[in-house]
């Protein structure tokens, strides 16, 4: 059960230490109760596995765990104590001193020369960061601002730059953008990229256009070249690095002025595709970016949003602005449904003073729902808002784009309000666009209670978000022309037979 999670954790780099029961090691008999290799299982979805053998090895083989957990690329580690050392006590000896480990190196003068050379002759330069550039926030703004040089970030890296920021430009860059995203990046010539895999989503599917100028920083060097070739590779430290780097910018050469960048493009673009989204008529239902408006509006900026894997993943990324870091948690590399219910639950607990909400579509909702238990259980005031349509709709829409059908991707109904009361939750109706301000004070009402609230968001997404219709076009290019032609003619068929 928590295979999903470890996964999402190895491939998002989050330290984890895994600890679970295994069969008796004194018995000398197979086909014990629960008897499986769990190491062989484990072995892909972590850093490192364990078994521990006796109780003299319990306490160096945690310490070790551990260092390897938070070392380097953080992630799991799984350690694995039979139940016989759990039942019976013996002496585990000293504990031993606890050593962090060493800061990562810097990449060499040479190295860090040769990126600021290659930016500095950049005549558009752009910047893209991930998740490993979340506790590098100064050194970004400082070296974007010195080249003026939008910034985009891929779907785990929404919270390392702040959407308030006037060169921040959209989730990702290329034909699957937002139009701030896509034009701000049309004549990039030169990328420094931070942080990031440029794994499918952050790319669209790997549609993203990287010049062949590419400056790649990123604490692991396995990962460089590996979909995008680097022209400079640093590996170290994206904080360390980025400061360094801005040193040798400004040794070599001047700040460009500012407001000489794409500022005022981003801003109208922005804007335009703000407007496009008001203007779509959702025949009664909720339009998200009203209710993205109206929540960004209430919630805090430091409030943390969980978020699931669907199509609320694409809305939330390209119509909620965050504003401060780590203040947007989701599923990206391994992408598991189910993610944001109790990932709410660990944000409140680990975060009590600060707000917390989850956006989730209705299946996803239905795989973890009742983790709302716990939350209710330790009086967790969580705000859970479920984009209920019936459907699995980012695989609808896939379907639907080249099918016209939606086969396996209508779901059964389900009473939310049902499910509310089962787990302990308050209950809310979001209608309409007309019931989106009240409906979200009183949600954060409850939830100041103590109380987890469920909102039952009658949402519309009969609008495609630019993600989905990108990736689906670069998706589609790839394919033989043979095939193209198959699907077109299937669609045309059925768009008019129905």
């Amino acid at each position: 059960h928590a295979a999903s999670g470890i996964a999402e954790a190895l491939l998002a780099g989050v330290p984890m230490l895994v600890i679970t029961g295994g069969i008796r090691t004194d018995l000398g008999k197979r086909y014990q109760l629960h008897e499986i290799d769990q190491h062989a299982f484990m072995k892909p979805l972590t850093k490192a596995t364990f078994h521990v053998k006796s109780h003299a090895e319990v306490v160096p083989t945690l310490y070790e765990a551990w260092r390897i957990a938070v070392s380097g690329v953080p992630g799991p580690v799984f350690v694995e104590l039979p139940v016989n050392l759990q039942l019976f006590p013996e002496e585990v000896g000293e504990l031993p001193e606890y050593t962090p480990p060493a800061a990562p190196t810097l990449p060499s003068e040479a190295e860090i020369a040769r990126a600021a050379e290659l930016l500095l002759a950049a005549k558009r330069p752009g910047l893209f960061a991930g998740w490993g550039a979340v506790d590098a926030l100064p050194q970004l703004i400082e070296i974007a601002e010195f080249l003026q040089a939008p910034v985009a970030t891929t779907l785990q890296g929404q919270s390392v730059f702040p959407h308030t920021h006037p060169l921040h430009a959209g989730f990702s860059f290329g034909p699957h953008a937002v139009p701030a995203a896509r034009n701000a990046f049309a004549e990039c010539d030169a990328l420094l990229a931070i942080g990031t895999r440029f794994g499918e989503l952050a790319t669209g599917s790997f549609g993203t256009p990287v010049p062949e100028n590419l400056v790649h920083i990123d604490i692991n060097p396995e990962v460089f070249s590996q979909n995008y070739p680097a022209k400079v590779a640093l590996a170290g430290d994206a904080a360390a690095v980025l400061q360094r780097l801005t040193f040798e910018l400004k040794t070599r050469g001047a700040a460009r002025p500012a407001g000489s960048g794409p500022q005022e493009q981003i801003r109208r673009d922005k804007q335009a595709y703000r407007k496009e989204w008001y203007a779509h008529d959702g025949k009664g239902r909720v339009n998200p970016a009203h209710f993205f408006d109206e929540v960004r509006k209430q919630m805090p900026d430091d409030a943390i949003a969980t978020v699931d894997d669907g199509n609320h993943t694409f809305l939330t990324a390209e119509l909620y602005p965050v504003h401060a870091s780590r203040a947007l948690i989701l599923p990206t590399d391994f992408n598991c449904m189910g993610y944001a219910v109790p990932a709410a639950v660990g944000a409140k607990l680990s975060q009590p003073q600060r707000e917390v909400f989850s956006i989730v579509g209705d299946g996803a909702f239905m795989m973890t729902a009742m983790e709302i238990l716990t939350a209710a259980k330790e009086g967790l005031g969580i705000v859970y808002f479920v984009f209920h349509d019936g459907e699995l709709s980012q695989i609808a829409q896939a379907q639907e784009i080249p099918y016209n059908r939606k086969p396996c991707a209508v779901l059964g109904s389900v009473n939310l309000e049902g499910v509310a009361m089962a787990t302990g939750a308050a209950y809310l109706r979001m209608e309409n666009d007309a019931a989106i301000a009240g409906t979200v004070a009183e949600a954060r009402r409850l939830a100041a209670e103590g109380r987890p609230v469920v909102v039952d968001v009658n949402i519309d997404y009969s609008k495609r978000t630019t993600f989905t219709k990108g990736a689906v076009k670069t998706n589609f290019k790839r394919f033989p022309l043979a095939q193209r032609l198959r699907m077109v003619s299937r669609a045309l068929v059925r768009k008019v037979t129905g």
